[in-house]
């Protein structure tokens, strides 16, 4: 009994770091003892001890392995040439609109090996998380200039598009009658854009460059109207029609008239969309005719046309390689999960493109990570911090002191696992080949509100078809902590903008 309540009052530190009895029991006459009590109390302190720091296992999923796949090739069928005029916006929302998204990779003119897709996707992605820390760093860097009386300062929002890396295309109707191309879709950007002939200069696309001649409803946008005034830096021509540019941080950029346009979306006609129609687009643009911005900015999408579909939209994100069903987005009350769980939508004041969310900490194998608190997270004054999620970046970025502890807690859980080399900007990694199943650590997010189990796939991944998987998170230096679409693939990512919310429910592409 006494080496009982000893062992039991004794804090957890004490007992691992030390063992002797001359430490822990100081006072204890070991010298009369003659070894007859001495040893059955350092055997039963060392049971129950030992017994006390591993009473709490860590929780484990299963992953089944398969290697890295080659995506599927996309196709459409006629019935997204339908369509459905809408209500007019004044009127109560009851329209709901959905259409598929399918990820990059599947464009016909980007086949290439498993291999080389994904080793481009990640170069991309580097570039996009760049790109989406320099908007910050230039808004805050503007808030200061113009508190000093320095003068203002305009910046578009960029886009992972400038680097290719616009994840997520769908299939949009543009003009009447409506020309069907494949467009980004992005929540980390604002101005809808596509090209237009003639051309100054445009990129390769899949579609024939739209032209707006051919259009009974495209019109133009005056300098002096309000419309052409929400551009952060219009420009006006001889005929006094409004100009737009939007210049990216790589120097690619699209420049072109500001007009509005109906865009078609399976069998729903969204009429008078502000959108700029470029002649000229350089740059490391690909594939798509151009971007959807479904950002938080007064030109996004989601912004002109939320009135009509009660301002809520929701995507579910498929694997890129996933072809059994495409993934989907949805606007209108439908795009409200039952399932999900919410989190409140913070605002950064110095910037209003992107979604902010209030990351609390994290967990592996069902314990806190110690390392991680909301202090490392918190979104400052100056608009510098913070955590966004976005639907263009593929591995979620956490700023380094919380990525550190997160991979150390991972590792340590993961110990049985035969480690691999690192593989760009995962230095987490993995040899699991040979192998069919395996168990890793559960992980776990903490929204203030909110928490979400990621799915083991979601944060191991294959890398090569070597069997090599790498555990699907990166540091980075800046404070600004990106949740990527890695992360978010199976869940239904609801942007409830008129509760001011984001909300998670898992399973949500069946």
């Amino acid at each position: 009994m006494l080496a009982l309540s000893l062992s039991l009052s004794l804090p957890p530190s004490t007992v691992l770091s030390s063992l002797s009895l001359t430490t822990l029991f100081p006072t204890l006459p070991l010298q009369n003892m003659r070894g007859k009590i001495a040893m059955p109390i350092l055997f039963s302190f060392l049971f129950l001890s030992l017994s006390s720091a591993f009473s709490t296992p860590l929780d484990f999923q299963t992953l089944v392995l398969s290697p890295l796949p080659k995506p599927h090739t996309l196709s459409w069928t006629q019935q997204d040439s339908e369509s459905l005029t809408l209500p007019d916006p004044s009127q109560t929302p009851t329209t709901t609109l959905s259409v598929q998204l399918h990820h990059r990779d599947s464009l016909p003119s980007l086949e290439s090996t498993p291999d080389t897709l994904f080793t481009r996707r990640l170069q991309r992605d580097a570039a996009r998380a760049k790109t989406l820390t320099d908007a910050v760093k230039l808004a805050a860097k503007a808030n200061v200039s113009r508190a000093r009386g320095k003068g203002g300062f305009s910046s578009s929002v960029t886009s992972g598009l400038a680097q290719g890396s616009g994840e997520y295309f769908t299939r949009i109707g543009i003009g009447t009658p409506p020309k069907y191309s494949y467009m980004v879709l992005d929540t980390g950007s604002d101005v809808v854009w596509i090209q237009c002939s003639p051309c100054k200069k445009c990129y390769t696309q899949s579609d024939p460059v739209f032209d707006p001649k051919k259009s009974t409803t495209f019109a133009g946008v005056t300098c002096g109207s309000p419309l052409c005034r929400r551009l952060d830096s219009p420009g006006c021509n001889n005929r006094q029609m409004c100009l737009y540019q939007v210049s990216y941080g790589d120097g690619s950029f699209t420049f072109g008239e500001f007009s509005t346009e109906t865009l078609t979306f399976r069998r729903v006609r969204v009429k008078n969309i502000a959108l700029g129609c470029g002649h000229d687009n350089e740059g490391l643009f690909v594939g798509a005719a151009g971007l959807l911005g479904l950002g938080r900015g007064k030109l996004s999408f989601p912004n002109q046309a939320g009135r009509r579909f009660g301002n809520k939209f929701s995507y579910c994100l498929v694997d890129r390689s996933a072809s059994s069903k495409p993934s989907s987005v949805v606007f209108g009350e439908s795009a409200v999960s039952r399932t999900a769980v919410f989190t409140p939508l913070l605002t950064n004041p110095k910037l209003d493109t992107f979604y902010y969310l209030g990351l609390t900490g994290m967990s592996v194998g069902g314990v806190r990570v110690k390392g991680i608190t909301e202090s490392l997270f918190k979104l400052d004054s100056t608009g510098n911090g913070g955590v966004i999620i976005d639907s263009g970046t593929s591995v979620t970025r956490l700023t380094r002191p919380a990525y550190v502890a997160l991979r150390d807690a991972f590792r340590a859980g993961a110990a049985d696992l035969k480690r691999a080399a690192d593989f760009s900007l995962f230095d987490t990694c993995f040899d699991l080949s040979g192998k069919t199943v395996v168990k890793v650590p559960t992980v776990m997010m903490h929204f203030a509100g909110a928490n979400v189990a990621l799915p083991a796939s979601n944060y191991l991944i294959p890398v090569d078809s070597k069997g090599s998987f790498c555990f699907a998170f990166a540091g980075t230096m800046s404070g600004l902590s990106i949740i990527g679409n890695i992360q978010q693939q199976g869940f239904r990512v609801v942007y409830d903008l008129a509760g001011s919310r984001i909300g998670f429910a898992p399973r949500g592409c069946d």
